[in-house]
C-alpha cells in the first residue's frame, strides 16, 4: 500500500508538471485555434533563463520563476507581432510547418550558445529531499509543483470563465469580424493570449528543469507529450488537459514502476484507448475555423 501511495503521489506530481508545460499549448490551440509546435521552445527559453539566473548569477529560485515567465512571454509577444500574426488565417499545415521550423532553429541556436550538455537547476535546501507522511515519501519539490499547478488551474479557469477578458477572447475566436464590430480589439486580445501561453510554457520549463533536465533538444523530446495532453484532454477547455495530465502522469509512473519493460508504451496505449472512445478528447468539441 505504501508503494502504491508513493507512486500515486509521484504520478500526480508528474501529471501536474505535464499540465504546467502543456497548458500554454491548450490556450493557443484550444482558444485561438492555432497549432504552435514551437511551444516547447518557449518552455526551453524559460528553463534556461531560470538556470542562468539561479546557477550562474546566484538569484533565489523563487525570484527567478517570474523572470522565466516574463522572458518567455516577451519573446512570444515579439514573435507574435512580427511572425505569428500572419499565420492565423492560414491552414493548420502552414502553421505546423512554420512552427516546427522555428523549433529546429531554436534547438540549433541554444546548442550553439549553451552547448549540448544537460543541465539542472540548483534548488534551495528547503525544496530538496523528502519527508514521510504516514509512511509515504513526499518529495518537497514535487509537493511544491502540485501546489503551484493547483493554484494555476484555479486562476486560469476563473480568468477564462469569470472575467471580461475571457468573454472577449471567446468572442474573438468564435467570430473575429463580429467581435471587431462590437469594439473588441481582436489583434490585441490574440497577442496578449499568445504571450500569456508562451509565459506559461516558460514557467513550466523552469519548474521541469530539475526533474526532466534541460538541453537544446528539450522541445523535440517533449513535444509529443504536450500534444498528447492536449489531444487526450480536448482543446476546448483547461479542465480537459488538466485531468488528462493527471491521468497520463499517474499511468506513466505506474507503468514504469510495475512493468518497466513496457513502461514507456503505457502513456501511448492510454492515448489510443481514450481517443478510440472519445475521438475529440475527454472534454473536446469539434473546433470551427
Amino acid at each position: 500500500m505504501t508503494s502504491i501511495l508513493t507512486n500515486l503521489f509521484d504520478g500526480v506530481a508528474y501529471g501536474m508538471l505535464l499540465f504546467v508545460l502543456a497548458c500554454g499549448l491548450a490556450v493557443t490551440l484550444g482558444l485561438m485555434n492555432f497549432v504552435n509546435l514551437a511551444h516547447g521552445a518557449f518552455a526551453m527559453a524559460g528553463g534556461y533563463v531560470c538556470m542562468v539566473l539561479v546557477n550562474r548569477m546566484g538569484w533565489p529560485f523563487f525570484a527567478a520563476l517570474p523572470l522565466a515567465f516574463v522572458s518567455s512571454a516577451a519573446i512570444g509577444i515579439v514573435l507574435e507581432r512580427t511572425l505569428y500574426r500572419h499565420l492565423y488565417a492560414r491552414s493548420h499545415l502552414d502553421q505546423v510547418l512554420f512552427t516546427i521550423g522555428l523549433t529546429f532553429m531554436s534547438v540549433a541556436a541554444v546548442d550553439y550558445i549553451q552547448g549540448s550538455s544537460r543541465v539542472f537547476i540548483n534548488l534551495p535546501a528547503a525544496l530538496q529531499g523528502q519527508f514521510d507522511l504516514f509512511g509515504v515519501g513526499i518529495g518537497r519539490y514535487r509537493l511544491m509543483i502540485i501546489v503551484i499547478c493547483g493554484l494555476l488551474t484555479i486562476g486560469l479557469q476563473m480568468v477564462l470563465a469569470k472575467t471580461r477578458f475571457g468573454s472577449r477572447l471567446r468572442a474573438a475566436v468564435d467570430d473575429p469580424r463580429a467581435a471587431s464590430g462590437l469594439g473588441i480589439n481582436v489583434p490585441q486580445v490574440f497577442a496578449f493570449t499568445f504571450a500569456f501561453g508562451c509565459g506559461l510554457a516558460g514557467l513550466g520549463g523552469a519548474l521541469s528543469a530539475e526533474i526532466l533536465g534541460l538541453d537544446p533538444y528539450f522541445p523535440l523530446k517533449f513535444m509529443i507529450y504536450f500534444l498528447i495532453v492536449v489531444t487526450v484532454g480536448g482543446s476546448s477547455s483547461i479542465t480537459g488537459p488538466f485531468l488528462a495530465s493527471l491521468l497520463l502522469g499517474i499511468g506513466d509512473v505506474a507503468g514504469k514502476y510495475y512493468v518497466p519493460k513496457m513502461g514507456p508504451f503505457v502513456i501511448y496505449t492510454m492515448m489510443i484507448v481514450i481517443l478510440i472512445w472519445r475521438p475529440n478528447g475527454l472534454f473536446g468539441r469539434t473546433a470551427a475555423r
